[in-house]
Formats: C-alpha cells, structure tokens, sequence
C-alpha cells in the first residue's frame, strides 16, 4: 500500500511538473506562432466530423468576441455543416465587411482541407488575442467566413471505414455506378480487416513485376529478358456481384465539384455530375450561404494534391469570362503565392490540367463575381525540397521518404492471405493516409502557409476610404461639394465579371448635411468633365471602385456647411468622412 501510495505521489508530481512547465511564464515564444493558445490543438493528426465539431465549439467559446459558429444547412446524412464567422464582432458589422470565405474537404479523401481551413480559424483568433497588430487590423476590418467541411458524411466515410488513398471522392448519396441495379452495393472489401484497402499480388514466375532489390516492398516491373516474380491483381477486394469488377462501386460515386451551378454539364458530358445543379444538398447549402454574405469577396477551398494554386476557367467554352481585369488581379494573386508556398505553381484549370464543368471556383467568379482560388494541398517538392523530374525516381522517393523520415510507418508490409477468387495471394502496399495526406510533422508547416496566402488575399479585399472631402461656396446658399473615395488594395469593389453580368448593386456614395440638387460622377477634375445622375441626387451610384485607384464624386448643394459623405458597398464595405 506505501509502495501504490508512493507511485501516485510520483506521478502527481510528475504532472505539476509538466503543468507547471506550459505556464506563459516557463515558455519563449517562438516567433509567428500563439504562445499560449486559449484552444491547444495538435496539428499533426486528422480530426473526424464529431472532433471538428467539439474544436469548432471549443474555438467560438473560448473567443465569443472573434467567433461565432453557425450552421449552413444539413448534409445528406443530417450532420450540420459549421460555418465560423470570424472577425472583431467589436468593430462593425460583420456582414458589411470585405469576407472571405474557405472551404474544404468536398472530395471525401481530400481530408486535410478541414484542417487547413480550422488552422486558419485557429491561428487568427488566437493571434488576435495575443496581441498581434497585424491580425488585429485585420479582423477590425475583414470578416472571414470558415467551414471546414462541406461533405462531412463521406470525411467520416474515409477515417473510419476501409478506403485508399484514392477513395471516396463522393458523399453518401445513394448510386449505382456499374448499372446492375443494385445501389451502393460492393463498398470495399478490407480482406485483413486493418481499415487500409491497399494492393493485392500473387507468386507467378509469368508475373511482369518483381521486387525492387533497393526496397524489397516495392514492385517494379521486370526488362524484356528477365523472368518475373509477381503479377499484381489490383486493389485489395473481391467481385461481389459477378461483373468482374472488384471494389467497383463504392458508397456513392459521385463528384461534388461537378455540381455547381456554372457551366453544368449533365453526367455524359461530365463524369460525376448528379441529377441537375445544386441537386447535392451539402452544396445547395454552400450556395444559399453565400447568395445570403453578397459581402464575400474572395474564396479559397482547399482539395488535394499535386501542390497547385488553381484558378479557372474551368473549360475552354468559359476563356473569356475572365477577361484581362480580372486575370491581372489573379496573376498577382497567384504569383504570390507562389513565393509564400515552396513546391507549389500557379495555373489554370482548363489549360494546365484539364476540362471541368460545374467546378465550384467556376461558380463563385462566374455566377458571384468572388475572386477565387483552389488549392491542392500537398507536393512531392515536400520530401526533400526538390523537384523530381523523372516519374520512376518521384515514385522511389515515396518509399525512401517512408524508411529515412517516417520510420516505416506508411507501409503496410506484404502478408499472406487466402483469398476467396485468388486463392494464396498477399496483400501491401502504402495506407490511404500517405502519398495525398500531409505526414504529420509536415502538416503545421503547410496549412500555415496557406493560411498565410489566404490572408494575403484576403488583406487586398477592398479597402475604402474617403480621402478627400472639398467645399466651395458658390453663392446664394449653394455649395459644390467634392468627395474622393480610394481603395487602398488591390481587389476592385466589382470584378469584371460582376460588372459586366450586373451580378451585385452599384456602390453607394451618399451626402447629409444638405439638400443636394444635382449630383455627378467627375471624369476629370482638371478638365472638369463630369457624368451627371439625374435621379435620387443624394445617392451617387458608383459602378466601381478599382484597386489601387478611386472615383470622384460631387454635388450641388443647398443649404448647410457641414456635411457627411458615406459610402456602402456590398464587397467593399462601409467608409464615412465629414468636413
């Protein structure tokens, strides 16, 4: 009994003394990061829909003056899909503010966007509560707007149920894929039962592969004049239903990011497209949002891999929705974060990929104006900060990195199993959380730069002010006033697009303080040529203001000496001046 006691005493001590260590006294911060965060959390890790759920409540608790969590509607399966608004609900309206909004995991193994997106929403608020200038400003003048998924029934799906890296994309609908009549019905066969479908091969001297003499885990394929070791059957299942098709279904083939409403094309057209636009109920949701936020001015969603910063158009039917304008703002953009993410490289869906119809970044600039971008998450560049130009040695590289770095751990050796069709076979190969997934002491280093180049973008949202606020009696009780309204950042108030489609309101440049009899825009205010708007003089409307430039504006007024200039725009936000 003295020996138990004395244990616990031990151990006790032992956890004071781990305590004791985490007081803000015991740590130096490490520059660009929360010393002593409100919400510790552990980058290194995936989280399932309930554990971004309770980190999602734990966030908007521990901050009720930063956050505030809602739902945007209901997924197939009925989990809320969590929305974060975030910015200084202290300073403003946070529906009038320039927001952007993120988004991530649409494709159900693309899983890292959540985390991606939440470490943005973590790393604001609990830089803003330690007193960083920069995020501070920020959130006083910026609202963001962060889910960080938006298919939450298949991200469940992926981390605990059997899949590969490669499966699922879809949500849980229900499909049949193969036409037999039967919806849903193969899933995946894990024929060890250890939630990783990986490759199955069998002994055969006709076989056209071998193992790599470098990394015996490995199959190569064997040279014209050599005899073979092994023939590879594939991924790990069986034929369920006698088509000869293994694992062919799954739970819902389906592609969410063929679903939006922007150059839509019915499912012979393009693959994974479902009933009609918006037909996912998870992306209807998304879309109700932000026709409901008209003050989001910027997006990100966050897919993987290959390390890529994409913009559309998404087809080449859509080359001149994105006109000139625009692409010089997205060029900027783009190139930028090029710098802030190593390995990564700006392009353009339709030209350096492939065609896309229904994409959702198509949707958001071609349907709502909101400069947008998709990152896929993750690059081999990663490994060992170099490009491997030739694809053999970049496939090497996977099972050297997993021996050098990860100590083995993304590899499930080869094992013998008997299998009901194949007979003695064995099955390996790498676990669906590698080769797309970030390893987890890379994946901190990466969702903060990302972060980082959602903040860049999000920084250059519209900022107004009015600079300039001229009087000049003309006599006989009347006064021209002249106002200049600058946006101090690169994004306009209105993209082209949404110029040229009449996608939002005009801005509003408003006077008080007189009766205003005439009112006009000033072309050019040396010349003074001017464009006068002959209806509701009070209330100038501006079609846009540019970035990095502004408009001039002025009225005929009777009466009063002090007077007010207020500006409200939908994605530009609110500015006010008074002589």
């Amino acid at each position: 009994m003295k020996m138990k006691y004395i244990m616990l005493m031990a151990a006790g001590l032992a956890c004071s003394t781990i305590v004791k260590a985490q007081k803000p006294e015991n740590i130096i911060a490490a520059v660009g990061s929360p010393s002593n965060p409100r919400v510790p959390i552990s980058w290194n890790r995936y989280y399932d829909y309930t554990a971004l759920t309770e980190l999602c409540k734990k966030l908007a608790q521990a901050h009720p003056d930063l956050i505030k969590l809602g739902s945007m509607g209901k997924s197939f399966a009925g989990k809320d899909l969590w929305v974060m608004t975030i910015t200084d609900h202290k300073v403003g309206n946070p529906d009038q503010k320039p927001a952007m909004y993120i988004d991530g995991n649409i494709h159900s193994n693309e899983i890292q966007g959540a985390e991606f997106a939440l470490y943005t929403a973590w790393y604001l608020a609990e830089m803003f509560q330690q007193g960083n200038a920069a995020v501070k400003t920020l959130l006083a003048e910026k609202t963001f707007y962060i889910a960080p998924t938006i298919n939450p029934d298949a991200r469940d799906n992926f981390i605990h149920k059997a899949n590969s890296a490669h499966s699922p994309r879809s949500g849980l609908l229900p499909i049949d894929n193969d036409r037999d009549g039967a919806l849903n019905e193969d899933g995946f066969d894990d024929l060890d039962g250890d939630g990783h479908i990986v490759m199955m091969r069998r002994k055969n001297i006709s076989g056209r592969f071998k193992a790599d003499a470098t990394d015996p885990r490995r199959m190569i394929m064997v040279g014209a004049d050599e005899q073979g070791e092994y023939e590879l059957l594939g991924q790990e299942g069986t034929d369920n239903d006698g088509d000869g098709l293994v694992n062919e279904d799954g739970e819902g083939f389906y592609d969410p990011n063929r679903d939006w409403g922007w150059n839509w094309q019915p499912n012979y057209v393009q693959s994974g497209a479902y009933k009609y636009p918006f037909s996912i109920p998870e992306n209807r949701a998304v879309a109700e949002f932000v026709l409901k936020h008209p003050n989001i001015a910027a997006a990100q969603s966050y897919h993987n891999n290959g390390g890529m910063i994409l913009r559309g158009p998404g087809a080449i039917e859509d080359v001149d929705t994105y006109n000139a304008l625009d692409a010089r703002v997205y060029d900027a953009l783009g190139k930028k974060g090029e710098e802030l993410l190593p390995g990564y490289r700006y392009l353009v869906v339709y030209k350096d990929m492939y065609s896309v119809f229904g994409g959702e970044l198509d949707w958001f600039y071609g349907g709502r104006g909101i400069y947008t971008f998709s990152n896929e998450l993750w690059t081999n560049y990663s490994l060992y900060n170099k490009t491997e130009p030739d694809n053999n040695l970049a496939q090497a590289q996977q099972y050297t990195f997993d021996k050098d770095l990860l100590m083995r751990d993304a590899f499930i050796d080869w094992h013998p199993l008997k299998h009901p069709q194949y007979g003695d076979i064995e099955v390996g190969g790498f676990k669906k959380t590698y080769s797309r997934l970030h390893p987890g002491f890379l994946l901190e280093s990466d969702a903060h730069r990302n972060m980082a180049f959602s903040v860049y973008h999000a920084y250059h949202m519209p900022k107004l002010q009015v600079t300039e606020l001229e009087v000049k009696d003309l006599g006989a009780g009347l006064s021209q006033v002249t106002a200049v309204v600058a946006n101090e950042r690169m994004i306009p108030t209105h993209s082209s697009q949404d110029i040229k489609n009449s996608i939002e309101i005009p801005d509003v440049v408003s006077l008080s303080g007189g009766t205003a009899i005439a009112a006009m825009i000033v072309n050019n205010r040396d010349l003074n040529i001017t464009t006068e708007q002959k209806r509701d003089v009070a209330n100038i409307k501006v079609d846009n203001i540019p970035g990095n430039a502004y408009v001039t504006v002025r009225w005929i007024v009777k009466g009063g000496t002090k007077f007010t200039v207020n500006v409200s725009s939908k994605k530009g936000g609110q500015a006010s001046k008074t002589n």
